[in-house]
């Protein structure tokens, strides 16, 4: 919000500096953003006439002015401004004057000098010279009132600081010129002027029927017919660079009368074109279809969650953010209706973001205004409509005020003790009392607390902190005593049987791979088809369509990367992401850390796309396949040993899934992307992904120190003879299961034969696999005998479980 410092100090004026003001509103929680002199530094321009203007003789675009300055002689200065003539009244630097620095950061100095031939004795200015806007199509033409001679920092106002703040939304009450003095005057003391809208009379008796048919969105509309107004008439000049320094361009005199009263009291309105409305104005929500014209030249659609004024015929104005078109004022118009309302806050929140514009109507409307004032600031209204746009023949209509519903205070009670707990310092009553009653809060008092029954133009005094608030800020944040923390601070330590999720992003980099960080929220679509996922959690109001859910797995937005990626030719794409996930889980509880009823584990994902390595003359260019990542995965797990088990993934390629497991525990999955999803996202060839609970990862077993044998290790070679079904994990489970009293320490598969056709020792469906065992023992060397008999027992355990049978 932005306002010129005189305007405020014209309601309260405290004896204190520009600069001691502005800190006085930032240490009560009205930030002061910016301060701004109205007119840079420039000295020794005054207010002169130009009484003759001539051609000059040797120039066809300047003018020979006798310029008059209030100093008895007339001054002669050529001049080339189109519109220097005779009468008019203009900024003059004299000879000595300094303007406005240029771009290269100097002042402009003023001398006696000759144009032409002809001798210069000063400068007329316009507006851009002087540094007071952009206009530059002529000399700055002055009231012609203006008293000759006079400077023109003086007469135009310039030794004024614009203000400009920054308001939280709570601070409804401070959106205008006289509520920032209400709050100057609480904070300083210095008295605040009462304002008076005396009734104007009443010579009509022309009523506009009103209905308010939804209390819900409307509490109280006033309004009242004025008659027989000149539309045509030009704004005052007080009034336009007043609203020029609040950051609003002047547009026709009834505009600006609008604008001007919503600035300084911080009432919206709106002025109908009286004879444009058909028939009666019914205040409503809209209904589905019906559309809009607004005065910004948009055309909406409204619906039965957005409120509209509507005429016998048609829509006329969006309730309290912009009024329509057709009955805006305009030259032709004789007749006005002039409107205030209360709009209920929720009912106007939202309405304007969602037609993609906002007003300043409605950025008041949604935190809050005054329902008390409707007919006193149309008072003000009427009263500057007759004054400025009035004619003879004006005449004005009764009043006519609905009250249907209006929001009741509710009493607030501020313990003493507790406002002193919350803000950190001793409080006695009596400080609270005066603070509150420099606020102008009624209140009555009790035994340790105070209880304040909010004033309509307070809408954000609810609750007790609200009260505290008020306190500390007419205390002053500056005052607050300067007192460090005093809560126990201990370092939380990580297990040392654990590392840290930074480590496991390290370990993915050095595999290759490259971090990304994605939205929580995603495409439903995705939780059905690449989770699994038929009732994924909806967020109430999602930031765009396609991420209306929270996801359930990372998986979905790894591909969503890799589409990206490969749009722009990336042939080669490694990618994984730590993240949350978002289940539903009845059994979770409320605590510091969870939600009742929601899981949120976190997981690591990776994707592997394109060749396995970066191209190079020493590797070849192999695609990237499902061992790779296996490897990628029990390289990340390890030390710890993981185990595979063929799986199904509604993500993943039926035959090519698997289950990861650490312990007995499955921790994720494993696999190919599905061939329906690799057709779906337009695949040149199947990526392969994994996705692993992310705490289970961070697990690293503590390293225990163990002796080395001094024994030699005995290596024996098997061969046995399975089905094809049999994996490697079920074959080593057979070998480890088998009673050697320990002394088995590894087992290696280092060969598979498959026969071309059947033979007389295997058949079609068989297999043969070499497995090297090692046998130690770290007591003494093993003989002969307890060799061969471990052996049998391991043949033994792989015919009892796998059906095995040695190869001869």
């Amino acid at each position: 919000m932005q306002f010129p410092e005189s305007w405020l100090r014209e309601f309260c004026n405290p004896p204190i500096t520009t600069q001691q003001l502005a800190d006085t509103l930032t240490m009560a929680g009205l930030e002061v953003e910016e301060l701004k002199p109205v007119a840079q530094p420039f000295t020794h321009i005054v207010v002169g006439e130009i009484k003759e203007a001539v051609q000059h003789p040797n120039a066809d675009r300047l003018r020979v002015c006798q310029v008059d300055v209030g100093q008895g002689a007339l001054l002669n200065i050529v001049c080339g401004a189109p519109n220097a003539r005779v009468g008019i009244k203009v900024p003059c630097a004299l000879v000595g004057a300094e303007l406005p620095p240029g771009e290269d950061g100097k002042p402009f100095l003023i001398k006696v000098g000759k144009l032409r031939g002809v001798e210069s004795q000063g400068m007329l200015c316009s507006a851009r010279e002087l540094k007071l806007s952009e206009d530059h199509g002529g000399l700055l033409e002055l009231a012609t009132d203006a008293p000759l001679g006079q400077d023109i920092r003086t007469h135009l106002q310039l030794d004024d600081t614009l203000f400009t703040l920054k308001l939280t939304p709570n601070l409804a009450h401070c959106l205008s010129v006289y509520g920032v003095a209400r709050e100057v005057s609480a904070l300083t003391g210095a008295p605040l002027k009462k304002l008076e809208f005396p009734a104007v009379a009443v010579a009509d008796n022309t009523r506009l029927p009103v209905k308010i048919s939804a209390p819900d969105l409307c509490g109280r509309f006033s309004g009242r017919v004025v008659r027989n107004v000149n539309t045509q008439a030009a704004t005052p000049a007080w009034m336009v660079d007043r609203l020029s320094r609040c950051g609003q361009r002047s547009v026709t005199a009834l505009v600006d009368i609008s604008n001007y009263v919503m600035f300084e009291l911080g009432r919206p309105s709106h002025i109908f074109d009286l004879d444009k409305i058909h028939g009666a104005l019914d205040v409503r929500w809209g209904r589905p279809g019906e559309s809009l014209k607004l005065l910004n030249g948009n055309t909406i659609t409204v619906d039965e969650k957005v409120g509209v004024i509507a005429d016998d015929q048609q829509v006329e104005s969006l309730a309290g953010i912009m009024g329509g078109d057709a009955t805006a004022v305009s030259d032709d118009t004789r007749n006005v209706y002039v409107e205030a309302a209360f709009w209920w806050p929720k009912s106007v929140a939202g309405r304007s973001r969602r037609y993609n514009f906002s007003t300043d109507a409605g950025h008041r409307f949604e935190r809050g205004v005054d329902p008390g004032e409707t007919v006193a600031h149309i008072e003000r209204i009427t009263q500057l409509i007759i004054d400025i746009c009035g004619t003879p023949e004006t005449v004005c209509g009764p009043m006519d005020d609905q009250q249907v519903n209006l929001p009741k205070a509710t009493p607030v009670t501020l313990r003493v003790a507790r406002a002193a707990k919350v803000i950190g310092m001793p409080l006695t009553q009596a400080q609270c009392v005066d603070a509150l009653q420099r606020l102008g809060l009624p209140l009555t008092q009790g035994e340790g607390t105070v209880t304040v029954t909010p004033p309509s133009f307070r809408f954000d005094l609810q609750i007790e902190e609200d009260l505290i608030e008020e306190v500390v800020r007419m205390v002053g944040y500056n005052h607050l005593p300067e007192v460090p923390p005093l809560a126990p601070i201990t370092a939380k330590l990580r297990p040392e049987a654990e590392r840290s999720p930074f480590a496991v992003r390290r370990a993915l980099a050095s595999l290759g791979y490259q971090e990304t960080i994605n939205f929580s929220f995603v495409e439903e679509r995705w939780e059905h088809e690449l989770a699994g996922n038929p009732n994924p959690i909806k967020l109430l109001n999602p930031i765009a369509s396609q991420m209306s859910v929270m996801r359930s797995s990372l998986v979905g937005s790894l591909l969503q990367v890799l589409k990206f990626n490969l749009d722009r030719k990336a042939a080669r794409v490694n990618v994984f992401e730590i993240g949350r996930v978002f289940l539903r889980d009845a059994q979770s509880q409320n605590t510091d850390t969870t939600v009742a009823g929601f899981d949120q584990p976190m997981r690591v994902a990776g994707l592997a796309y394109g060749p396995r390595a970066a191209l190079s003359w020493g590797q070849s260019d192999k695609a990237v396949d499902f061992f790779d990542i296996k490897g990628d995965v029990e390289a990340l797990l390890s030390p710890l040993q993981a185990e595979f088990t063929a799986a199904s993934h509604p993500a993943m390629h039926p035959g090519r899934c698997a289950q990861v497991s650490v312990g007995g525990r499955a921790i994720g999955y494993v696999g190919e992307l599905h061939p329906q999803w690799r057709q779906g996202y337009e695949l040149a060839q199947a990526p392969v992904l994994f996705e692993l609970a992310l705490d289970a990862v961070l697990q690293r077993p503590v390293p225990a120190f163990q002796p080395v044998s001094k024994l030699q290790a005995v290596e024996r070679d098997i061969a046995v003879i399975v089905q094809e079904r049999v994996t490697h994990a079920a074959l080593m489970e057979a070998i480890h299961a088998a009673p050697t009293q320990g002394r088995l320490k590894d087992a290696v598969l280092f060969d598979i034969y498959r026969p071309q056709q059947g033979s007389t020792s295997m058949q079609i469906g068989e297999k043969s696999l070499a497995v090297r065992l090692v046998l130690s023992d770290e007591l003494a060397t093993l003989t002969d005998e307890e060799i061969e008999s471990a052996v049998q027992a391991v043949l033994a355990s792989l015919e009892a479980r796998v059906g095995a049978r040695l190869r001869a």
